[in-house]
């Protein structure tokens, strides 16, 4: 592959939101983060099993940030276990598997970690090895991709009854 000069990269911001259509995410908001070196997402209910002598991995994520209401529930092959330390300094060993991920019109292959970001500002972070020689990252801005539209709040609201109505009597 020829390299692109880095004047050639499209940019992003220092946060975007994505695609992951191979784990059937339609968005998911990414903090974009050069000083982490692989990527990562939210996975909770990790059940590791075996399929035609591989192993595999079923868990939920919860795409939407500071909320468990929405669940996708996917699975994925896992490509290995890695020891990944986190920001404040502890190792783990995780599982890594491989998923498409889709922003400014690219879509390519990441490898993702799972781990719990219940309790993290972003549910997925983007570390540089997945926008490197891709994109150039913009860390005063956001949203180069745009942001998706958000679902408009229904408010309900009853119909004080202005009579009386008694059941019953006679």
């Amino acid at each position: 592959m020829v390299k692109k000069r880095k004047t050639e990269l499209p940019v992003i911001g220092w946060r975007e939101w994505v695609k992951l259509p191979t784990l059937g995410i339609d968005k998911i908001k990414v903090k974009v983060d050069s000083g982490a070196r692989s990527s990562s997402i939210q996975a909770v209910n990790l059940k590791i099993f075996d399929r035609d002598g591989e192993q595999w991995v079923r868990f939920k994520i919860h795409p939407i940030q500071r909320s468990i209401k929405d669940t996708v529930e996917t699975e994925a092959k896992i490509l290995e276990f890695r020891s990944v330390k986190s920001s404040n300094g502890v190792a783990k060993i995780r599982p890594v598997i491989l998923a498409d991920v889709e922003l400014l019109g690219q879509v390519w292959q990441v490898e993702l970690t799972l781990a719990s970001r219940d309790n993290m500002g972003f549910r997925m972070l983007l570390g540089r090895e997945a926008f490197r020689d891709r994109f150039l990252v913009d860390g005063g801005k956001s949203y180069y991709g745009g942001r998706p539209k958000r679902k408009k709040k229904v408010i309900k609201r009853v119909k004080k009854d202005s009579g009386s109505q008694n059941q019953g009597e006679l």
